[in-house]
């Protein structure tokens, strides 16, 4: 069993990986800055931010593994990499491993290159992607002691497309992952268990991964 902390444990992503590490056995602590409506049965939380680390450094200790699902959006929009930069200052020096959820937008679209975000990527979504691909030069910027991975959801990814859980994903290592009519999606409930797969089985270290059917 590991201890599990989520930040933005109450968001869409956040959410499913608190719900999934719960099932699993795993001692889940869920970061917020609100108070959450609908609690995870077996889940603690905790009520603070990433921007304000002493707020909820007591959540760090003896952590196995952080997650980081902070969304910019609202008034985390312009500081989601400041709270990402706190987050690795206090995992630096630790063996708690540190996982980001990124966005779709950084994903190769080919061995390569380019980015889905190179090409005809929609306006409206351009400022989260773009802190997403900040985020990924952020953590590969890190020591080398720092232990992240940095997953990418696949392009269909959100409450509007919410799914079911499977159990299955694809790892498509830097490049998005499609199906066989080109469809790129994810349901949230099997996000989480790729997130949660990879906090159990340590297979990308320093490295970032696609996800998708």
């Amino acid at each position: 069993m590991a201890r599990i902390v989520v930040l933005g444990g109450t968001g869409y992503a956040g959410r499913h990986i608190v719900s999934e590490a719960v099932s699993r056995g795993h001692d889940v602590v869920a970061v917020s800055r609100s108070v959450p409506s609908d609690r995870v049965e077996g889940a603690d939380y905790v009520q603070g931010s990433a921007l304000d680390l002493a707020s909820i450094a007591d959540a760090f200790a003896g952590a196995d593994a952080v997650v980081s699902a902070l969304s910019p959006r609202g008034d985390m929009a312009d500081r989601a990499l400041e709270a990402l930069a706190n987050v690795v200052a206090q995992v630096s020096g630790t063996s708690t491993r540190l996982g980001v959820v990124g966005g779709a937008g950084g994903s190769l679209v080919a061995p390569g290159g380019p980015r889905l975000f190179d090409l005809d990527f929609p306006e409206e979504y351009k400022h989260e992607a773009q802190v997403g691909i900040d985020s990924l030069a952020l953590l590969e910027a890190t020591d080398a002691g720092v232990d992240w991975f940095f997953i990418h959801p696949a392009e269909v990814f959100g409450p509007w497309a919410e799914g079911e859980r499977t159990g299955g994903y694809r790892d498509g290592g830097d490049v998005i992952v499609r199906d066989a009519e080109g469809k790129s999606y994810i349901s949230g409930a099997d996000f989480a268990v790729a997130v949660v797969d990879e906090i159990e089985q340590g297979n990308h270290h320093r490295e970032r991964f696609t996800v998708g059917y």
